[in-house]
């Protein structure tokens, strides 16, 4: 039934001001639309990216949105760090740490979160890469 239709990642904030200047800031994304001061939605590739203002805000424990960022990992992780940015270390089983980045096999991967403590990833590849390998 879903299969064939989009999906939007979808963050919950406390702050929509504080979120929009990381959002907008360090990760340099461009905002689609804005509703009523609740709601913005980024451009985020072909995709887009939506943060809401909840009280539930960053309560989840686990990864939020994950950004596949080509082969330039590092580079990614080193820009983001120059713009304050700082990286979750975690003891994962099968997996290496480099710094930040976390290796596993031929995947390398890194975790920082938002100002409401909302977990991202930056992962080596792209959503199109991991969708081929899935067909």
């Amino acid at each position: 039934m879903l299969g064939k239709s989009d999906c939007v990642p979808t963050v919950a904030v406390k702050d929509l001001g504080r979120a929009r200047e990381f959002y907008e800031g360090p990760l340099g994304l461009e905002v689609a639309y804005t509703v009523a001061d609740q709601v913005t939605a980024y451009v985020t590739g072909n995709t887009l990216l939506l943060v809401y203002v909840s009280e539930y805000a960053g309560t989840n424990e686990a990864t939020a949105v994950t950004w596949g960022v080509g082969d330039d990992v590092d580079g990614v992780v080193e820009q983001l760090k120059a713009k304050g940015v700082s990286f979750e270390h975690y003891d994962l089983p099968g997996t290496t740490r480099e710094g930040d980045i976390h290796v596993m096999d031929d995947m390398r991967a890194a975790w920082f979160e938002d100002p409401d403590g909302n977990i991202h990833s930056v992962v080596q590849g792209s959503t199109s890469q991991w969708r081929a390998a899935t067909s």
